[in-house]
């Protein structure tokens, strides 16, 4: 496929994924009502999409390493616009749930592909700008999506978040299934009990930090023990030596700070301020506008900075932020530390992400991609679960500056500019 075209649908696939989880958050308490749900079976409409999505998304990658990244991100996309049909349509909530489950299921499918197929069009050098782009297009879909749910439930009632999503899903998935190129793919020997030793570890991880129970965290613990000791004795392993780790642990940091801060700060807003819905909106606006503001010049950054000093000062800054906001009450201290969080984490999410998706071989970029968006579906899951224990914000900001030790081994991969081993400004030899 064409780069641009390319670009178009990864960031399309990304921004569908972003929008359809923040606009079914405004949807929720409607849902509820119309369908007579109980407040479990509400939340099970997201926690069964965040299973399905974190237990497949690392095996996901491997089968577009394999069979093409192209090819899993058109099924990916036709199975979820037609899942997000079908929870248009749906009965009852039970179906709801179910389709839920399905469209996680294909989530994880095309969430992978969306990097993987930016690593396979693009040379290394030229990887920073769609990475840029794709994040600062998430940052939009975040902010507006609260927004295009509340607009969409009022006039048209919840079934409509779930329509928007129909006819962009179909429309890319049509086009990448209808390419006729040949597709670079990997003939890699598919790890299956290691993925579904992964599948079970993140799935249990995932609903014991969603509804914490022992059962939960020793079945996580054991799964996770036998996959790390599979992975060390197989010859062919699900997740290759190749694929840097440190950048994982940054994104998991700053994604579990950034949502714990923001689930602590909006009762803070609502509840100890007064605010309205909208006017909470409002003083939050301003983490939007710097995350994308942020993602937009975080290449120039990665230039002449470097990946480690670019990371490692953007965590310092979301911390700052997380910190500020711990003691803000008025308009301008909540717009400064708002934006610091915006800033921060912007930056941090670019300069992660390129360090995962560069330094990982072409034939592993799904894997990859898989890793990346694990990570930032286990962080924020990690970070609410530990708002929900009513922790302070500074905690979260310890959280966040936990990131600076996985990002000190960015020396390893990208390091700063002009150090030896930098291999950042090397042109790719293709």
């Amino acid at each position: 496929m064409n780069p641009r075209l390319v670009l178009a649908a990864s960031v399309t696939g990304a921004v569908i994924v972003a929008l359809d989880g923040t606009v079914l958050t405004i949807a929720q308490p409607t849902l509820q009502r119309d369908l007579g749900a109980s407040y479990a079976q509400v939340q099970w409409t997201s926690t069964g999409y965040l299973i399905a999505v974190a237990s497949l998304l690392v095996f996901a990658g491997r089968l577009g390493d394999r069979y093409g990244h192209r090819r899993l991100f058109g099924i990916g996309m036709l199975g979820f616009g037609m899942a997000s049909a079908g929870i248009g349509l749906a009965p009852g909530v039970g179906w709801v749930i179910g389709l839920r489950v399905v469209q996680g299921v294909f989530g994880a499918l095309l969430q992978p592909a969306t990097l993987g197929m930016l690593r396979v069009a693009y040379p290394p050098d030229r990887l920073r700008g769609p990475i840029a782009l794709r994040t600062a297009a998430i940052g939009v879909a975040a902010a507006v999506g609260p927004l295009v749910g509340g607009v969409l439930v009022a006039g048209s009632g919840w079934r409509a978040v779930f329509f928007v999503n129909v006819v962009p899903a179909l429309v890319f998935g049509v086009l990448a299934l209808a390419v006729r190129e040949p597709e670079r793919a990997t003939a890699v020997r598919l790890d299956l009990p290691g993925a579904a030793l992964l599948a079970v570890t993140l799935g249990f991880l995932v609903h014991t930090l969603v509804s914490p129970h022992w059962l939960g965290l020793a079945v996580t613990a054991v799964t996770g023990v036998a996959f790390v000791r599979h992975e060390r004795r197989t010859a062919s392993p699900l997740i290759p030596r190749t694929v840097p780790g440190a950048p994982l642990g940054v994104l998991v940091a700053a994604s579990a700070a950034l949502s714990g801060t923001l689930f602590v700060s909006t009762y803070t807003l609502q509840y100890t301020l007064g605010l309205d819905p909208f006017r909470s909106a409002l003083r939050c606006l301003p983490l939007a506008v710097l995350m994308v503001a942020a993602a937009a010049t975080c290449p120039v950054l990665l230039r002449r900075a470097g990946a480690r000093r670019t990371t490692t000062t953007a965590t310092a800054v979301l911390a700052a932020g997380i910190l500020l906001l711990s003691h803000a009450s008025g308009a301008f201290a909540l717009a400064a530390g708002f934006a610091l969080l915006g800033a921060g984490f912007g930056t941090v999410m670019v300069a992660a992400t390129h360090v995962v998706v560069r330094e990982s071989p072409v034939g592993s970029a799904g894997v990859a991609g898989g890793l990346q968006q694990t990570a930032m579906n286990v962080g924020p899951t990690l970070g609410v679960a530990l708002a929900a224990t009513e922790v302070s914000l500074v905690t979260f900001a310890a959280v966040a500056l936990v990131g600076v030790v996985p990002a000190a081994g960015f020396r390893a991969t990208i390091t700063d500019r002009g150090r030896p081993g930098d291999r950042s400004e090397i042109p790719a030899r293709r």
